[in-house]
C-alpha cells in the first residue's frame, strides 16, 4: 500500500512536541525561561528527547496504515514500538523521563490516524475525521486498564500511576485513551475551532489554562495529592473565566509559574494533552503557524 502521508503526519507529531516545549510561560513546566518545578530537566533535555523519539513517529503511523485485523492487535504492535522509542528517549536524555506519557499517546494516536487514513485518504481533517480517529483510539485501548491493572494486588512494588489506581481508581493516560481522549473531544478542540484570531502562542497558552482547569492530572496528584490538584484547578479556572487580554494573561502565568515552583507542582498531564491538542489542530489546519524556530532532527 503506497503511503503519501507518513512524513506529513510524523512532522505534525514532532511539531506538536516542539511547539509545546517552546511555549512560554507555562506554570510549573519546563519552557524557554524556567525549568518549572523540575530539577532534573531543562529546555535542552526536551529538545534531545524529541530528537530521540521523532524517528518512531513514522513507524507508529505506518503500523496503523498497513495494519489488517483487529484494533487490539494493532495496539500491541504500537506498544512494542513504544518500548523501543522510550529507550531511545531515555538514552537521549541520560535517563530523564521527559515524554513517557506523550510517547504513549502519540503511539496510539498516530497508529489510529494511519489506520483511519487507509480509507479516508485525505487531509486536512474535518471535525468528523478527528472524531473517528479518537473512536479508533478508544477501541484499541478498551481493555488496557483491565489488562495492565488486574494483578496489581500481587505486585510488591508499584509505580505512582498504579498506586493511584489501586487507592483511588485514577486511571490516568490509559483511561483517557480508553475513553477516546474526552479532554480533547469535549472541550479543547471545540475551543480551538472557535478561538478568536490572535497570536498562535497566546491561543496555546489559553488551551493550557483550560486543560489545567479541567483535567485529572496524575503529575499534580503524585506531587501534591488531591488538595493541591484541586487548588490548581480552581486557580486556573479563575484565570480561564477571566478571559484576560494577551499581555495580562502572560503576566498572570509568569506569576503563577513562581507559585507552582514554590509548591513543587508540575502539571505534566496538561502538558501532554496540550501536545496532543496541537497535533489535531495541525491535522485539521485550525492552528496558524506559530513561526517558531524548529531544531533540526
Amino acid at each position: 500500500m503506497s503511503n503519501p502521508f507518513s512524513k506529513q503526519i510524523a512532522d505534525y507529531a514532532e511539531k506538536a512536541l516542539f511547539y509545546e516545549v517552546f511555549l512560554t510561560p507555562k506554570p510549573g513546566l519546563v519552557d524557554r525561561q524556567t525549568n518549572g518545578a523540575h530539577q532534573d530537566m531543562d529546555y535542552q533535555t526536551f529538545i534531545a528527547s524529541i530528537q530521540g523519539l521523532s524517528p518512531f513517529f513514522v513507524e507508529y503511523f505506518e503500523a496503523g496504515y498497513t495494519h489488517q485485523g483487529d484494533l487490539e492487535t494493532l495496539f500491541d504492535k504500537l506498544r512494542q514500538l513504544g518500548i523501543f522509542a522510550e529507550k531511545a528517549m531515555l538514552t537521549a536524555t541520560n535517563g530523564v523521563n521527559t515524554h513517557k506519557g506523550a510517547n504513549f499517546s502519540l503511539a496510539v494516536l498516530l497508529g489510529a490516524t494511519g489506520f483511519y487514513l487507509q480509507s479516508c485518504q485525505q487531509l486536512p481533517f474535518s471535525e468528523k475525521d478527528t472524531a473517528e480517529v479518537l473512536k479508533i483510539s478508544a477501541s484499541m485501548t478498551q481493555n488496557l486498564i483491565q489488562k495492565d491493572f488486574s494483578d496489581l494486588h500481587l505486585k510488591t512494588t508499584l509505580s505512582y500511576g498504579e498506586r493511584l489506581y489501586l487507592e483511588n481508581g485514577i486511571t490516568g493516560i490509559r483511561g483517557e485513551a480508553a475513553k477516546g481522549y474526552p479532554a480533547l473531544a469535549d472541550f479543547v478542540l471545540p475551543f480551538l475551532r472557535t478561538a478568536q484570531p490572535e497570536d498562535p502562542q497566546v491561543i496555546l497558552l489559553r488551551v493550557l489554562v483550560l486543560l489545567m482547569s479541567e483535567i485529572e492530572d496524575n503529575n499534580l496528584l503524585h506531587r501534591g495529592g488531591f488538595s493541591a490538584w484541586q487548588l490548581v484547578k480552581d486557580e486556573m479556572k479563575k484565570i480561564h473565566q477571566a478571559n484576560l487580554p494577551s499581555e495580562k494573561l502572560v503576566d498572570e502565568l509568569i506569576k503563577y509559574d513562581a507559585v507552582l515552583i514554590q509548591r513543587n507542582l508540575s502539571p505534566g498531564g496538561a502538558a501532554d494533552l496540550l501536545s496532543l491538542s496541537i497535533y489535531f489542530a495541525l491535522l485539521e489546519g485550525i492552528l496558524p503557524d506559530p513561526a517558531i524556530p524548529l531544531p533540526s532532527v
